[in-house]
């Protein structure tokens, strides 16, 4: 069972999708004709529902007009975007086939997997960032935890009883919460999930206490009592939360996670289209539409090269490495 796509996230999804005045620029060069008839497959490590999800299908249909072809959603989740990445791997490196994925592939996984079957560095074509996303701390309903100082109260009195679902082993939604855990110095228990969508459907149904969550697939949850805020991650308060304090309010500096999002493309990308479909994302990700409906989604457009978004993946795997090894967090 997954999480429907959140009421909030949905009419931001279906109001990009009708947005009109979004450039449209067609292909005429003999080459780019070609790609014309040909679909651009975009493969999502995450189940239906879950926050990648919602955002290539809110980029689909803006960035099919951009194109000039259609966008095809593929879902492959499981082995914290492995699965995705394999699919990825068989296709050919003509710009047919793209995955969106985020930071935990890219950065994490590679401080995660002694054997990990795939090198970030060698065995992708970045192509374009998108977006970058806040996270939230939650509890269910059941739990009676309505804040942060709660959480570590009933942590300390009941070691490892308290327990938290994650998107994944080495997921951001699962570093998260290791890194509140190391900075409050509780102990949690950790139940993974194939995705955040049914992460957060076992915390509303009381199957599990807790999780960190991107905020913009969690809102409407929020919003409709099925489960408590207790903070958010960013240096700032959300917009969207506004009544809800950051971990460092709630007595907890120093504990961030990157939550960005980048479109890649197989090994062997030929460099005339990296930049075709490099121009394509940015004009899509720049319009004043879709920037709107990302904001309203509770996600924040980022534009940039693919040099941009390789060189930041880079370096936030070198910054996640010190705390994987000292959590002593492996995935076999």
């Amino acid at each position: 069972m997954t999480h429907p796509i959140p009421r909030r996230m949905a009419g931001a999804l279906l109001a990009a999708l009708a947005a009109p005045g979004l450039a449209t620029r067609a292909l005429t060069t003999p080459a780019l004709a070609q790609e014309a008839g040909q679909a651009l497959r975009v493969i999502i490590p995450q189940p239906p529902g879950g926050a990648t999800d919602i955002l290539a299908r809110l980029l689909s249909e803006p960035l099919s007009r951009e194109l000039g072809r259609p966008v095809v959603i593929e879902n492959r989740p499981g082995a914290n975007g492995i699965i995705s990445i394999n699919a990825l791997r068989q296709s050919r490196p003509d710009g047919g086939t793209l995955l969106l994925g985020g930071v935990s592939i890219f950065s994490f996984n590679p401080n995660l997997y002694p054997n990990l079957p795939y090198d970030p560095w060698r065995d992708f074509t970045w192509i374009a960032p998108i977006a970058d996303t806040p996270f939230v701390v939650v509890a269910g309903r059941r739990t009676g935890i309505t804040s942060m100082a709660q959480f570590i109260e009933r942590a300390r009195a009941r070691p490892e009883g308290v327990t938290y679902g994650s998107a994944g082993i080495g997921n951001s939604t699962h570093l998260a919460m290791e890194m509140i855990a190391e900075r409050a110095d509780i102990r949690l228990t950790h139940v993974p999930f194939a995705g955040s969508a049914p992460a957060l459907t076992s915390i509303i149904a009381g199957d599990t206490d807790s999780m960190v969550n991107p905020l913009g697939s969690t809102l409407s949850a929020i919003q409709g009592g099925n489960v408590v805020p207790l903070a958010t991650l960013g240096t700032e308060r959300s917009p969207a939360l506004p009544e809800v304090p950051t971990l460092r309010e709630a007595g907890l500096a120093d504990v961030t996670m990157p939550g960005w999002y980048a479109f890649v493309g197989p090994a062997g990308v030929a460099p005339p289209v990296v930049e075709r479909l490099n121009a394509a994302i940015r004009a899509v990700v720049d319009s004043p539409a879709v920037t709107q409906r990302l904001r309203e989604a509770v996600l924040e457009p980022v534009s940039g090269s693919a040099a941009s978004i390789q060189q930041r993946a880079r370096s936030e795997s070198e910054a996640m490495a010190a705390f994987i090894r000292r959590r002593g967090i492996r995935v076999e």
